[in-house]
């Protein structure tokens, strides 16, 4: 027959345990939420580089202009042929596989990618954030301007050899 005092504190060490286990879950939660959104907030627009630099390697320029300048919102200061001197098939950038992204800055409006091809010059391109329309950033960015975290730098220097 059980004592009296046996089962005394039982409620007090499971209802400790639920608090630990929800304190716990809800901190994995909103960990694996911050990485997901610091991944993921820029995906767009990297998914636009890499149809532009595809676009560049299938020799597709009409349909890489289109992501720089779309027909609704036509370039007045980047005409075709003007894009065909940056991009095209006598430059060293038409070769979209062998372009490296060695930076991607988040900025409020955009997104900032610092772009190293072998034997050329670095390129820095700006995408939009809300239309995702492709430009040179203003030539005095290397990165995006102000005080900003460094989180995929960080990891990388984590993970990477």
């Amino acid at each position: 027959m059980p004592g009296y005092l046996d089962t005394y504190g039982v409620g007090e060490e499971r209802r400790g345990r639920w608090i630990k286990r929800i304190l716990f879950g809800g901190l994995a939660i909103a960990v694996v939420g911050t990485c997901a959104y610091l991944y993921f907030r820029t995906w767009s627009q990297e998914q636009t580089v890499k149809h532009f630099f595809a676009a560049l390697e299938n020799r597709d320029l009409q349909g890489a202009y289109k992501m720089w300048c779309p027909p609704e919102n036509p370039c007045r200061y980047n005409p075709y042929d003007k894009f065909e001197q940056d991009w095209g098939p006598t430059t060293p950038y038409v070769h979209g596989a062998a372009a490296k992204v060695d930076n991607i800055d988040y900025c409020g409006e955009g997104v900032v990618f610092n772009i190293s091809y072998p034997n050329a010059e670095p390129v820095v391109l700006w995408v939009e954030r809300g239309t995702n329309i492709i430009s040179f950033a203003p030539s005095d960015w290397e990165r995006c301007p102000g005080r900003h975290w460094q989180f995929r730098r960080f990891f990388k220097s984590l993970f990477s050899s």
